[in-house]
């Protein structure tokens, strides 16, 4: 797994790494169970099985279901969607979710600076 290039004209801060997983995205009463297609310290980018008709409006919840037990819950809002692919920003992430996020980012960034670099814009968003 490796992380995706930024420099594609995009705005974004964090790196994103490949990392395909199970998920469960609510939102009220509705769950839609899909696949985690890459993930940041700031969200993620979901498949869905059918084409998302969700509130883009509304406050959504993430669980991702890690290999060998681990577990990450997020508070997302809408990014974008694209057919069955919805990107999500994370607004609220408990503590071990968030270590356990971290995690998985170092790992499969292979340079722990690219972390740290992410975790620092994390912490001070406008810096």
């Amino acid at each position: 797994m490796t992380a995706l290039p930024t420099q594609l004209g995009e705005k974004r801060r964090f790196h994103r790494v490949l990392y395909r997983t199970p998920a469960v995205l609510v939102s009220g009463e509705k769950r839609w169970t899909c696949t985690v297609l890459d993930l940041s310290l700031k969200g993620c980018l979901l498949e869905l099985p059918e084409p998302w008709e969700g509130d883009p409006q509304a406050s959504h919840r993430v669980e991702i279901h890690l290999e060998g037990g681990p577990y990450v819950e997020m508070g997302v809002t809408l990014a974008h969607f694209h057919g069955r692919q919805v990107g999500l920003l994370c607004r609220d992430i408990d503590l071990d979710s968030i270590c356990t996020l971290r995690r998985i980012v170092e790992l499969n960034l292979g340079d722990s600076s690219l972390l740290e670099r992410d975790f620092h814009s994390l912490v001070h968003p406008h810096a």
